[in-house]
């Protein structure tokens, strides 16, 4: 067989090519004509593909919806916490310190130690934030919130609370908050984001977590003694709330550094250019 005959032996399916006799034959349909046609079925609505346009979705749906809110703090805790619990009291305190300190509350949205902050926030005046999740036990957002979004995907959700969250603050929790508090953790350890606050708040709810890690992670080798430095522990909502203003305060007084370096340069640059520009070309 020569080179002509054997190239008429594939079709294009979109950008694939598919080569052989079993692929030159005639469709008995395009893609056109099966998203125009008639569909007896809707089981389409949950294949992956059809899934791969939800995700991304979502993804518009949240930046779009949060990209311009003020700077944030997050924060985690238990959705299995009463109103009339200690806990809640202080993750009500939380919201309005977070407030008072020019930030906006971001919570999971949900009951609990999510809608204490959300309520602290929005009775202070300030701005109350709740990204929920669908999830066979829980409901909607609670009724503190004055932005909501409910996602379908967690991974989603956690990308919209570490783009749009300038520390995080963890509550007492369960699973949930163990799972953001350990991949806040992560992320900023493997500088996959800027290293900024990770608190969290109960000394003696924390305690044991936090032994574990300085002991058993660290005399096995399992973590760098500097990791340990990647979080704060604190019994004072107020004081969780400091150590976010005064590190925003630091990473914002090292941009101004920066700045000034760059102007400098950009200064000596422009004088170089200016000799440049004003020599005559020398001649042949």
């Amino acid at each position: 067989m020569n080179n002509s005959e054997n190239n008429r032996d594939f079709r294009l399916r979109g950008p694939v090519l598919l080569r052989g006799k079993k692929h030159s034959q005639k469709q008995k349909s395009t893609t056109d004509q099966r998203l125009l046609g008639e569909q007896a079925s809707i089981d389409w609505l949950h294949t992956d593909p059809w899934r791969v346009m939800r995700i991304q979705s979502e993804f518009v749906d949240g930046f779009g919806a949060l990209a311009k809110i003020p700077k944030a703090i997050t924060v985690f805790g238990s959705a299995r916490v009463k109103p009339d619990h200690e806990y809640y009291a202080k993750g009500r305190e939380l919201g309005r310190l977070i407030h008072e300190a020019g930030y906006a509350t971001i919570t999971g949205g949900g009951p609990g130690l999510m809608e204490a902050p959300n309520r602290g926030a929005q009775e202070s005046g300030g701005m109350s934030i709740g990204l929920g999740i669908e999830l066979p036990m829980e409901q909607s957002l609670n009724h503190w919130v004055d932005l909501g979004l409910n996602f379908r995907y967690f991974f989603v959700r956690k990308t919209m609370f570490l783009k749009y969250s300038q520390a995080f603050i963890c509550l007492p929790g369960g699973y949930g908050t163990l799972d953001e508090l350990f991949e806040a953790l992560v992320m900023v350890q493997t500088e996959k984001i800027r290293k900024f606050p990770i608190i969290l708040i109960g000394k003696e709810f924390w305690g044991g977590l936090v032994d574990w890690i300085t002991t058993r992670l660290v005399d096995e080798g399992m973590i760098s003694p500097e990791d340990v430095d990647l979080f704060h522990v604190t019994d004072d909502p107020a004081e969780a709330v400091q150590i976010c203003v005064d590190a925003h305060a630091n990473h914002v007084r090292k941009l101004k550094i920066r700045q000034e370096e760059l102007s400098i340069e950009q200064e000596r640059i422009n004088a170089q250019l200016e000799r440049f520009e004003g020599e005559e070309p020398l001649e042949d």
